[in-house]
């Protein structure tokens, strides 16, 4: 009977292992930039990236779409910087790290994805907004072109 449950429970030990704790996941300190930078990553709704733009001058607007989607409409005062251009690395290192970013794309995953370039070039506070620019828009929030 114990070898048994040693057989399946053994499995479970071994998964949990590879996991990573959601604390970690969210919030790390960046050791490769040279002063601590706390590595933080929230989800948002447009009405609180909103809230957010407006009670704060210490957070910008990045926008990963490409220029053309960019021209089309965008967030007033965002920054772009296009996520499938092969300088984007190089682009987002130049930015002011100690600033905190409002980050999207069109609808998310662009700018999920661009999330591991961000903390590996040391940026602390990255608030990104669920569904992109689409929900933006949807929320009836403003735009300029």
């Amino acid at each position: 009977m114990r070898l048994l449950i040693h057989i399946l429970v053994s499995p479970l030990f071994f998964l949990c292992s590879f996991s990573e704790p959601a604390s970690q996941a969210v919030s790390q300190t960046n050791s490769q930039s040279t002063g601590q930078v706390k590595w933080r990553v929230q989800d948002i709704d447009p009405a609180s990236a909103q809230k957010l733009l407006t009670e704060n001058s210490n957070i910008e607007v990045l926008d990963v779409r490409t220029p053309g989607e960019f021209a089309e409409g965008h967030i007033e005062g965002a920054l772009n910087v296009d996520f499938k251009a092969a300088d984007f690395a190089d682009k987002v290192a130049k930015l002011d790290k100690s600033k905190s970013y409002v980050l999207h794309c069109r609808s998310g995953n662009r700018s999920g994805k661009s999330l591991a370039t961000l903390k590996d070039k040391g940026f602390g506070t990255i608030y990104h907004l669920n569904e992109g620019f689409n929900a933006w828009k949807a929320s009836g929030m403003p735009t300029v072109r």
